[in-house]
């Protein structure tokens, strides 16, 4: 979190990392030249004297559209969905290839019980148990775009919110442990005893 807004560096492999920054939404792709992209990246991840970033050739950029959308139930008949086809989360979290693998494994386990066993019940109860996995997800992305990013109707009562809130996060054990387990995503076991009613809801 930056004065200037939003950054993320996730390392993709070794030697290649995808960044984001956050800009204004009219904002095009042409507009952020290698060195724009990389001065701006160096102020928002200054630490002091220190360098954070190994700087090297971008390979594409583009503009994200931050947007989150939950399809239900995630299944019809004999279409399954998986991934984006059924789920959207913004970056802030980097939630969604992690449901997306959710998703699959639990439609691999259900269609293994179809064909070896003649057993539909995992394939009937594909949506439930994934939904379970993705309102968690998407709950966790919301935070993590709301406490991260400027907004710009935001006034200083709310930043300073937002920096209570991650002051706590890294001065209490307790606020730590609660998010590190949100960020790397609760047990299946547990999921499946979570209370909720049933609902469409997309936001752009």
């Amino acid at each position: 979190m930056h004065e200037r807004g939003f950054a993320l560096h996730t390392m993709r492999s070794p030697m290649v990392s995808r960044m984001y920054l956050q800009v204004g939404p009219d904002e095009r792709p042409e507009d952020w030249q290698d060195e724009r992209i990389w001065a701006e990246l160096r102020t928002r991840f200054a630490l002091g004297a220190h360098e954070v970033l190994n700087e090297g050739p971008i390979l594409s950029r583009g503009v994200t559209a931050m947007r989150s959308f939950v399809l239900e139930p995630m299944q019809y008949g004999r279409l399954f969905l998986a991934g984006d086809a059924a789920h959207i989360v913004p970056p802030s979290a980097a939630k969604g290839l992690n449901l997306a693998v959710a998703d699959v494994q639990l439609l691999a386990e259900a269609l293994t019980a179809w064909y070896v066993d003649g057993s539909r019940e995992l394939l009937d109860g594909y949506s439930k148990a994934c939904l379970a996995a993705v309102w968690q997800g998407q709950e966790f992305s919301a935070l993590m775009t709301s406490l991260l990013h400027r907004f710009p109707t935001q006034d200083g009562y709310e930043v300073k919110l937002r920096l209570a809130r991650l002051r706590d996060l890294v001065t209490s054990k307790a606020a730590a442990t609660a998010f590190a387990e949100s960020y790397v995503g609760l047990s299946r076991a547990r999921l499946t005893g979570a209370i909720g009613a049933p609902a469409t809801e997309a936001k752009p």
